[in-house]
């Protein structure tokens, strides 16, 4: 699994201007290995050059087990997501102070969506460690589309 050089990063976002935004988010997809079921959290940092150049993707893909019992109810999953994303947050917290940072979680706030069962926990949750009110979808591109797309390429 691909690992993330947080030291790195850290160099990486120093060297930007004030102006460079960042992007944190976490997804999660379920796997079967050896009949039992793990996920596999990818966790994407996504560094807006001056906020108006390019971007810079790190990340990072964890496996662990799956606990959930409910695939279409992922409580477990989603939350581990948010805790992976706090935790990430709060590893780059010196880097992040004074820029325009935000938290994106995979989280669809529709009652349709198995994901919306954790909807009050996770923003609480973000608000509460990181101090920022986070973005869910469909406003969470960090979370839905960068992780998705590191997993790919990280393959």
């Amino acid at each position: 699994m691909k690992k993330l050089d947080i030291d790195q990063v850290a160099k990486f976002i120093r060297a930007q201007t004030p102006e460079t935004k960042i992007y944190l988010g976490c997804d999660s997809e379920r796997v079967k290995v050896d009949g039992a079921w793990h996920a596999d959290y990818v966790l994407a940092i996504v560094v807006h050059i001056n906020g108006n150049n390019g971007c810079k993707l790190f990340g990072e893909v964890q496996r662990e087990r799956d606990w959930d019992q409910r695939a279409s109810r992922p409580s477990m999953r989603l939350m581990t997501e948010v805790y992976k994303v706090s935790e990430l947050y709060l590893k780059l917290a010196e880097v992040l102070e004074g820029r325009e940072v935000e938290v994106h979680l995979d989280i669809n706030p529709n009652e349709m969506h198995g994901s919306s069962c954790v909807i009050s926990q996770a923003i609480g949750y973000i608000k509460g460690t990181c101090n920022v009110i986070p973005f869910v979808k469909p406003d969470a591109f960090a979370a839905s589309y960068a992780a998705d797309r590191f997993k790919s390429l990280a393959a």
